[in-house]
């Protein structure tokens, strides 16, 4: 029996975490999706034996808000508690149907 994480988790996560984002695909129309914002996700990689750590602002995404069209590097969006726009670094899926988005500042 497949688990549907969608259903058993990301939608919990998503009621108690997300809030709303205007998602701006590069090339088509603007819709609402709700996200999980950290302003501040800090990754930390171990390169020549050191520890690099890295903060930035990533977006935590259920993917089937997406339907077809699951959001790319190069897309936009903005967190509109904020009004902060941001483009898509780069697309990160857990492979369950959930995905985080490190974010590059734009405006706002």
């Amino acid at each position: 029996m497949a688990l549907d994480w969608d259903a058993l988790t990301h939608a919990a996560v998503s009621d108690a975490f997300a809030e709303p984002v205007l998602f701006q695909p590069a090339g088509g129309e603007p819709f609402a999706v709700s996200g999980v914002f950290d302003e501040a996700y800090a990754e930390v990689e171990v390169l020549d034996g050191a520890p690099v750590s890295s903060v930035f602002p990533v977006l935590g995404v259920r993917l089937s808000q997406f339907g077809d069209s699951p959001p790319e590097a190069g897309d936009r969006l903005t967190i509109v508690r904020t009004g902060t726009t941001y483009v898509v670094n780069n697309v990160n899926p857990d492979g369950h149907g959930w995905a985080t988005l490190p974010l590059n500042w734009v405006s706002g």
